[in-house]
């Protein structure tokens, strides 16, 4: 036995091609006997979902998952699997004999990829230690292997016309995201199950994170910490895939600290001028006579008064709010 798991384990580092995509240790590429080890020949091998009774999960002749294998793939006269190549994630096997006697069941098989290299070092498939579901940054703009961009474009089948990925292998994340995000929008509306809407053919809307940053929710299972509240965020921070903030703010006057803007203003004292008349007397019953008037000015005076008054200035024009921030490219794992 343990010469036969060596033998696999060389197989695997030294014969496998390096490849993004995955396959199952132990079934790919061997040889399957019955309990008389006898080879199973024309044996019928099904891949089905992880987690279900018989639901079909297609595995591949290329890396690029594009050739499927029919479902079961038909062992052949020596009894052997073919190479298998599959989108990362877990996988079920059940493996009959050619009139349908079953043989083998397996649930939750990872799906991984090879080690290569010798030496004591080698490489091992990015992808395969990441769930369906888990975010990445990567420094770069293109697409990845077993990756969608969070740009809220759709993913779908093949036949679905999603724009960002239309293939089989996003099944996994469409009816993940389906079941976790209820707000995420399904093209033609949100039927029955993720199931149903997946044969449908429709378009799921993926997470949306251009120009954000991601943050973790408030509460996580625990209560909410009030780290980030409707009050300022802008919605509720406990719920999955709410979004906030803005890149700049415009004050209010209530959003202004109190404050003034002295000045002052003091009287700096004023005159009057006026005109007196002059009374000439007269004898004899009657009153005086005016003569010609004189000219002059009061005394100069001030009201004691000083006017302190806030004068308005201020554009009113929006400011950053943004944190010192570096840009990369947000993926979500099929």
């Amino acid at each position: 036995m343990k010469r036969h798991f060596l033998t696999w384990l060389f197989s695997l580092a030294f014969i496998a091609p390096s490849f993004a995509a995955g396959t199952i240790p132990g079934i790919s590429m061997t040889q399957q006997l019955d309990e008389f080890a006898k080879p199973l020949s024309g044996g019928k091998l099904y891949l089905i979902q992880a987690g279900t009774t018989s639901t079909p999960q297609n595995c591949y002749q290329d890396t690029a998952l594009t050739l499927v294998y029919p479902n079961p793939v038909t062992l052949d006269a020596a009894g052997r699997v073919p190479q298998l190549f599959c989108a990362d994630g877990s996988i079920k096997i059940r493996l009959t004999d050619r009139n349908g006697s079953q043989k083998l069941v397996q649930d939750n098989l990872l799906i991984v990829g090879p080690s290569g290299g010798g030496g004591g070092g080698g490489t091992v498939d990015p992808t395969t230690i990441f769930q369906t579901g888990a975010f990445m940054q990567f420094y770069g703009t293109n697409t990845l292997t077993g990756w969608v961009r969070c740009n809220g474009r759709t993913i779908g089948s093949a036949s679905s016309g999603a724009t960002e990925r239309a293939n089989l292998d996003a099944q996994a994340l469409f009816q993940y995201l389906w079941s976790a995000d209820a707000n995420l929008a399904i093209g033609g509306g949100r039927g029955a199950s993720a199931a149903a809407d997946w044969a449908a053919n429709k378009q799921l809307t993926l997470p949306d994170c251009r120009g954000r940053i991601v943050a973790s929710l408030d509460d996580m299972g625990n209560v909410a910490a009030g780290r980030l509240t409707a009050t300022y965020f802008g919605t509720a921070a406990t719920v999955l895939g709410a979004s906030g903030g803005g890149e700049s703010l415009t004050l209010t006057a209530a959003q202004i600290p109190a404050h003034t803007h002295p000045n002052t203003l003091t009287d700096p004292g004023h005159t009057h001028t006026y005109q007196q008349p002059i009374s000439f007397g007269a004898s004899g019953a009657g009153a005086g006579i005016l003569g010609s008037a004189t000219s002059g000015n009061t005394g100069s005076s001030t009201t004691g008064i000083t006017i302190n008054n806030a004068a308005n200035t201020g554009g009113g024009n929006p400011h950053r709010t943004v944190q010192p921030t570096i840009l990369a490219t947000t993926f979500i794992k099929l």
